[in-house]
């Protein structure tokens, strides 16, 4: 089980299951929701996140049409992203995790929106306008194909389909 809060406190939560693949994702809706270079997320099945406390402390923001970023009331702390579209996965802010998540970002995505002042030094796989092409994962299921036109960060995090059962 990992646990996790926001900055105050106020707001705990737990996760009982296994997380998706972590991805750092240099896009402007990440920096400026992060107040940071880059946000560094893994999607969860909803039905393992558990909000353990605060949970009248959680606002959230659409930030495009049909994504909803969740947040402290009080202390700002940015906690998860989610879609009604796809109501059994959050995107799940690494940085409010107490401790080690068991994952480690996998790609930094659109690196062509990174800061300027940023240089990424690790020598992970990235990708200027999106996520990776079209991959296979063990077992043959199909990862997300990914388009450049589009700078949404939702677009190119992975897919529910990714995510352990």
């Amino acid at each position: 089980m990992i646990t996790g809060s926001c900055l105050c406190q106020g707001i705990k939560f737990c996760v009982s299951g296994k997380l998706g693949p972590a991805v750092f994702c240099h896009c402007r809706q990440c920096q400026k929701s992060n107040g940071s270079a880059f946000a560094t997320t893994a999607p969860v099945r909803a039905r393992y996140f558990e909000i353990t406390e605060g949970r009248e402390l959680i606002r959230e923001y659409e930030s495009s049409p049909g994504k909803f970023r969740a947040f402290c009331s009080i202390c700002g702390s940015p906690l998860y992203s989610r879609r009604p579209a796809e109501p059994d996965t959050l995107r799940l802010r690494l940085g409010t995790l107490d401790g080690d998540p068991g994952r480690r970002p996998l790609v930094h995505v659109w690196t062509g929106a990174k800061a300027p002042w940023f240089d990424i030094t690790d020598a992970l796989p990235r990708y200027e306008t999106g996520g990776p092409p079209a991959t296979r994962k063990p077992g043959g299921k199909r990862g997300p194909s990914q388009s450049s036109g589009s700078a949404k960060c939702s677009s190119l995090h992975p897919p529910s389909t990714w995510l352990p059962s």
